[in-house]
């Protein structure tokens, strides 16, 4: 007979074999394994927990008390279909902000709604407003929206102040990480007076740095005190995966609290002037110059030019004629543009500040009236 026309003997058996098998070790297996059904099982008492620590109690009050000024921000970009030719909004990405008051006024960074063509503001309770931008400082990555919303839906966040933190001290974040509305996160000011470049490259200084949990998601929310106070503006971590690593930064709120109003009231920040142009100088051996800016140009009739100062000059025969160096506003030191401008960024048109000037080797203090620049 051939082979194909018949299995072996125990490939006939083997599925018999196996059950024969099962069935003797199921015999044979101790009672008390099998699971058998018990008539009096019962949920387990719940333990009486006590009352919250005062640490958790503040956690929970904190947010219970500030959540509902916290927003979250989604992005919209208009996108013309290829083939239909038909324009569908596209969410492009979402972050958080705040109520700053019961006029609508939410603040946030800029760089949340950075080419966004339109921007929606869901409050607490889950309602959604159209934002329109009042007015924006990339500079310092802060940006104020408005939506038209009832007053009693728009509970403003307390206003601390940021000179008096301490290393050490706890703070707390809300704000919308991934897309997940209003968490909490906990943790302390790790540094204070940080440096971070803003999404035009110039510098903010006097950064807070935390290990509060920051994702995505959370710039422009609010960094708080324990007193639940607004102390900074969440804006960035420095992680290489874009997830939280312990560092993240907020802007400062006593720089908050000085530039939204203006946003709010000019729609842009309109930065004081002085009316010159001028190039950072490191310490000159040559010339006996000392580090600070060198005024290249200065705007005729302008505030310097009223204020007597003058201006680096080449001769005609290409020799330079030495002018002023400008090395501190109101006793702060400055050696360059970006050192000379946040200075300035401090004050507002109409307002005075004192120049100090080396002027042919020696040292002049200089009242100037700055004005609204260009």
């Amino acid at each position: 007979m051939p082979l194909t026309d018949r299995a072996p003997a125990w490939r006939r058996w083997a599925p018999w074999l196996a059950l024969a098998t099962a069935l003797l070790l199921a015999a044979c297996w101790p009672p008390h394994a099998v699971g058998r059904a018990d008539a009096s099982a019962q949920a387990r008492p719940v333990t009486p927990r006590g009352p919250l620590e005062a640490d958790e109690q503040n956690n929970v009050n904190v947010f219970k008390r500030v959540s509902p000024s916290v927003v979250h921000i989604t992005t919209l970009q208009a996108q013309r279909d290829f083939f239909s030719r038909r324009v569908a909004e596209v969410p492009t990405g979402t972050g958080s902000g705040f109520v700053w008051d019961d006029k609508g006024h939410i603040v946030t960074n800029f760089h949340v709604i950075q080419g966004a063509d339109r921007a929606k503001v869901t409050l607490a309770d889950q309602s959604a407003y159209d934002a329109q931008v009042v007015g924006a400082f990339p500079d310092r990555d802060l940006a104020v929206l408005r939506i038209d919303a009832p007053a009693a839906k728009l509970p403003a966040i307390g206003i601390g102040t940021s000179r008096e933190l301490q290393v050490g001290q706890k703070v707390y974040a809300i704000g919308n990480p991934f897309g997940l509305d209003f968490t909490l996160t906990t943790g302390i000011v790790s540094a204070l007076n940080r440096e971070i470049e803003s999404v035009t490259r110039r510098s903010i200084r006097g950064a807070i740095q935390t290990d509060a949990a920051i994702n995505p998601g959370n710039s422009g929310g609010p960094l708080l005190d324990s007193a639940g106070r607004l102390i900074g503006v969440n804006t960035s971590i420095y992680s290489p995966s874009g997830a939280s690593a312990g560092i993240g930064f907020a802007i400062p709120v006593d720089e908050v609290n000085r530039i939204v109003p203006r946003l709010i009231r000019d729609g842009r920040f309109i930065r004081p002037a002085l009316g010159i142009d001028g190039s950072a100088l490191a310490a000159n051996s040559q010339y006996k110059l000392p580090r600070g800016i060198a005024v290249t140009r200065i705007a005729p009739g302008g505030p310097a030019d009223r204020a007597g100062l003058k201006p680096f000059q080449r001769r005609r025969d290409g020799a330079l004629v030495i002018g002023d160096v400008i090395t501190a506003i109101n006793d702060a030191a400055v050696s360059d543009f970006d050192d000379l401008l946040n200075e300035l960024e401090k004050r507002a048109p109409g307002d005075t500040v004192r120049l100090t000037v080396w002027r042919e080797g020696r040292s002049l203090t200089l009242p100037v009236t700055v004005v609204a620049s260009e």
